[in-house]
């Protein structure tokens, strides 16, 4: 499993917390970002990486999180949530099966930014009941 990070200009500073963060923690990082890209180049690199291996994981930052959510949506089989705190990125993880979140760096800190990459890397999908929501969200795009 790899996690896949990515960031626009005003998310570069945020993204390389987490990312040393992961790489601490022992998981492996593949950084997508380059200078310049705007958050819809970057959510597409970040989720064409994710789609290549079904473990890996993404994780976008931008200033707000809401833009890449809303391209990460309009790709066929992604799930995709917009996270500002642990318990949701947890959640999104083992109700929803996401596979990528995206935060926003004027929303959240470092310390928060950190926890919630930990909680969304850490969780598992629970399957069962969550299965019929999860294939609905499948059909969609």
């Amino acid at each position: 499993m790899a996690i896949v990070v990515g960031a626009d200009l005003k998310g570069t500073r945020l993204k390389d917390v987490v990312k040393n963060f992961l790489v601490e923690e022992g998981f492996e990082v593949i950084d997508v970002t380059k200078d310049g890209q705007d958050f819809v180049d970057v959510t597409l690199a970040v989720a064409s990486e994710v789609n290549k291996d079904e473990q890996n994981l993404g994780i976008v930052i931008d200033a707000y999180g809401a833009g890449p959510f809303m391209v990460a949506t309009k790709i066929k089989g992604m799930v995709a949530a917009e996270v500002s705190d642990e318990r949701s990125a947890y959640m999104t993880r083992g109700h929803n099966n996401a596979r990528m979140i995206t935060v926003g760096a004027e929303i959240v800190g470092d310390e928060l930014a950190k926890n919630i990459a930990k909680a969304f890397v850490n969780g598992k999908y629970d399957g069962g009941r969550h299965q019929v929501r999860v294939d609905m969200l499948n059909k969609m795009c």
